[in-house]
């Protein structure tokens, strides 16, 4: 179970002269519960794999890819469980983006704490076609960019991250495109290498495999947003080598334990079609 910290805002009252000064004090701190997700992948391998790939005629270690192997697929499945709602597998997934910042923050519970009950823990969320009054594209993307934008501000906090899908990323992406201008006198070049909006970075996490949710795009105040692996499962190898008992072969297990928490909902926000 991680334990997340959660601060709200302290009772400040005005005062003059020999006023009463209130010194009650503030609950400013509770506590959302998010449990342990866990996820392991094996490493095996034959006794004959293991002779034919050892001493002088070992062409490469088999082994030692097998490994790496085995931890790139672990750390590509958590990274796409980063968006997940954590109903996958039963439960057992990580609570990712979409559940954190849900399209409908209205329901549901997140850290134990429930969103229907309290107000405080609802993120920001624009429907292009409910609250916009028409599909996204590029000429009005900003526009809805915009409005999301200043729900989740409240004084110096403010997104400073945006992670789109394909879509959403490139209909930004074309909408600036349409104003750019070629300031080089011997070299114009189409595009930008990277993109910002209000200061935050816009980051396209779709593409080929891509994780990021069909026409959604995440507006993040990353400080109130963590990744928690558990220090001692942290794509760790869990435990040593297990020989089969009736097979000529080992198998070596890599694991991860934690989850993804949140302390603030209300300066989260999701715009989706």
């Amino acid at each position: 179970m991680k334990k997340q910290g959660i601060k709200s805002l302290c009772d400040n009252r005005t005062d003059s002269g020999y006023d009463i000064l209130n010194v009650q004090p503030s609950d400013v701190i509770t506590a959302a519960e998010y449990d342990l997700k866990q996820a392991a992948v094996a490493v095996s391998m034959s006794g004959l794999e293991q002779l034919q790939n050892s001493g002088e005629d070992a062409i490469l270690d088999l082994l030692e890819q097998r490994i790496e192997n085995a931890e790139t697929t672990l750390k590509n499945n958590i990274a796409l469980d980063c968006y997940s709602d954590g109903t996958a597998d039963g439960g057992r997934q990580i609570g990712g983006l979409q559940l954190l910042i849900s399209t409908s923050p209205t329901s549901g519970t997140v850290g134990g704490i429930s969103r229907a009950t309290w107000g405080f823990w609802r993120n920001q969320k624009f429907s292009a076609s409910a609250d916009g009054g028409a599909a996204a594209t590029n000429a009005n993307i900003q526009s809805y960019m915009n409005r999301l934008y200043m729900s989740c501000v409240r004084g110096s906090d403010a997104p400073d991250l945006v992670v789109a899908d394909n879509n959403f990323f490139r209909l930004y992406w074309e909408s600036l495109q349409a104003i750019q201008r070629i300031t080089s006198a011997d070299k114009g070049m189409a595009g930008f290498q990277s993109l910002q909006y209000m200061g935050a970075d816009v980051i396209f996490d779709g593409g080929f495999g891509g994780g990021a949710p069909l026409n959604q795009m995440f507006f993040l105040n990353t400080k109130y947003l963590f990744y928690r692996p558990h220090r001692d499962r942290d794509m760790a190898p869990i435990g040593d080598e297990r020989m089969n008992t009736n097979q000529d072969a080992f198998v070596q297990l890599m694991g991860f334990a934690g989850n993804l928490t949140m302390n603030n909902a209300f300066l989260q926000g999701v715009l989706f079609a």
